[in-house]
Formats: structure tokens, C-alpha cells, sequence
């Protein structure tokens, strides 16, 4: 798919995902917690019921549009926490140098060696399950991409003649750092932010599924797929469409991320000039 196609058609995906979030109080038909009849338990798919109900007769696609809620929230909020913790010691590891940057570099080295999950999940047994506790836990774990990719982007641009001519103008370091650096290496931030999202959202998923995140009744999309698995044979439906959910989501985020890529690279620019 080329870089425009993947721009538009991830764009929409994600405002899809986005908008269902933000509508959600109007757009469900139901309550996803409250509305339960186990007179409609385990309803296939059909006019009333869209996407069918669950053992204990709530709606499936009210509950996925709420759930969109909480996996979207969590994405983005530990995407944001990370880009502010990879991009800020990046940022000032690439441009102070000297034990610093040694310090930093060792630090990122040694949390790309540790699958961010495994770290995820020995921060969530200490913290416990929960929607705050999952922000934190994937909030501290993937920052590591950002840092190397902020750190790389520094030592190619803090020897450029206009860093210089600050330097003479009597511009401090973190004037300099954050007003002439940062915004001219944004671009690559903006899509490892964007590609970031779609990983927490299935590291939210994984961690609900495997107990650890949002707890049942509250909807998310992984704690969906953890409640589905022992009817996946009897009611497929149940693990089908939050399965769906995510991965369309994530599609989407990739894609924009790609897209954004293309779009933000000056080479690929002048190529398409």
C-alpha cells in the first residue's frame, strides 16, 4: 500500500476507533455493565443484538464501543508517558554526551533487552490489576525506542551551523535542546509514538486477558477475549468481534504510522515532487 493510501486508510480506521470512544454514551445500545438479562444469554448475532450477547445476555457491541474507551485511553497514555521519558533522555543524552550519555545509552541497552511484557507484568504483580495500574506499567516499559531514536537524531543535528549560531547568540543548553533540536527531529518521534500505541493496546489486551489488567464487569477489549475463550467453540462470536475490534485498531495505528513516515521524510517528499 503506498505511503498516501496507508496515510488515508489508517487515518480512518483510527478516527473510527476515536470517534466510537468518544460517542460512546450515544451510540450503544445498552449499558455494558448493568443491562444484563440472562433471558438473552449467548443470542447469536442478529437484527437486535448486532454483534449477539455474552453468558450473562449484555450486549457485544455496546460493550465493545465502551471498551473502546478504556483500550484507547490506555494507549495513548502510556504512549504519551513514554514518548516524554524515551524523548526527553534521548534529547539531552545526545546533546550533553559524556556519562550521561553513557548512563542512558547502558539504560536503554538493558530495557531492550527485557521484553517490555515480562517487564509489564512484574510491575502489574506489585501494583496489582487495575486501569491506573496498567497506565503505569506500560507507561515505564517502552520508552526505550524513543530514547534511541531521539538520542540518534541529536548526534546528526547538534553539529549543524544553526545549533552553532544559538551557541553565539547566548542560548542555554535547554533553550537550544527544546526550541532549535527538538522541533526538527519530531517527525520520526511522531510515528514511533503512533506505531507505540498500537503495541500498548495489545499489551493492554494481553495483560486483561491474562487477568491482570481491567477486571470483569468493566469492558475492555482483552478482558472481552479473556471471558470469551471457554465458549470460542460454542458462542465464537463472543472472542470474534473484540478480537476484530483490536485488530482493526491496530491496523489502523500501524498504517498511520507508515503513512506519517512517508509523508514526514523529506526524500520521499522530493520523490513524489
Amino acid at each position: 500500500m503506498k505511503g498516501g493510501s496507508s496515510l488515508w486508510v489508517g487515518g480512518a480506521l483510527v478516527a473510527i476507533a476515536i470517534s466510537s470512544a468518544i460517542l460512546a454514551p450515544w451510540i450503544a445500545l445498552t449499558d455494558p455493565v448493568l443491562d444484563a438479562n440472562l433471558m438473552n444469554a449467548e443470542i447469536a448475532p442478529c437484527w437486535e443484538f448486532p454483534f449477539g450477547t455474552d453468558a450473562q445476555g449484555r450486549d457485544i457491541y455496546s460493550r465493545i464501543v465502551w471498551g473502546a474507551r478504556v483500550s484507547l485511553s490506555v494507549g495513548i497514555i502510556s504512549q504519551i508517558c513514554n514518548s516524554l521519558i524515551g524523548v526527553t533522555l534521548g534529547l539531552t543524552a545526545g546533546y550533553w554526551g559524556g556519562w550521561w550519555d553513557d548512563l542512558v545509552s547502558g539504560l536503554t541497552n538493558l530495557m531492550l533487552a527485557i521484553p517490555s511484557l515480562v517487564f509489564a507484568l512484574a510491575i502489574m504483580a506489585i501494583l496489582g490489576p487495575g486501569l491506573v495500574s496498567l497506565v503505569i506499567a506500560l507507561g515505564l516499559t517502552s520508552w526505550s525506542y524513543s530514547c534511541r531514536i531521539a538520542r540518534a537524531q541529536v548526534l546528526s543535528l547538534k553539529s549543524q551551523g544553526y545549533i552553532q549560531a544559538a551557541r553565539i547568540l547566548g542560548y542555554g543548553d535547554l533553550r537550544i535542546m527544546f526550541t532549535q533540536v527538538l522541533p526538527n527531529i519530531l517527525g520520526p518521534l511522531i510515528v514511533i509514538a503512533t506505531l507505540g500505541m498500537g503495541g500498548a493496546i495489545l499489551s493492554e489486551a494481553a495483560l486483561s486477558f491474562l487477568g491482570l489488567g481491567i477486571r470483569p464487569p468493566f469492558p475492555s477489549w482483552g478482558s472481552m477475549l479473556s471471558e470469551a475463550r471457554d465458549q470460542i467453540t460454542t458462542a465464537p462470536w463472543l472472542s470474534v468481534f473484540p478480537g476484530l475490534a483490536i485488530f482493526f485498531t491496530v491496523l489502523g495505528l500501524n498504517l498511520l504510522g507508515d503513512g506519517l513516515r512517508d509523508y514526514l521524510d523529506p526524500q520521499s517528499t522530493t520523490r513524489r515532487g
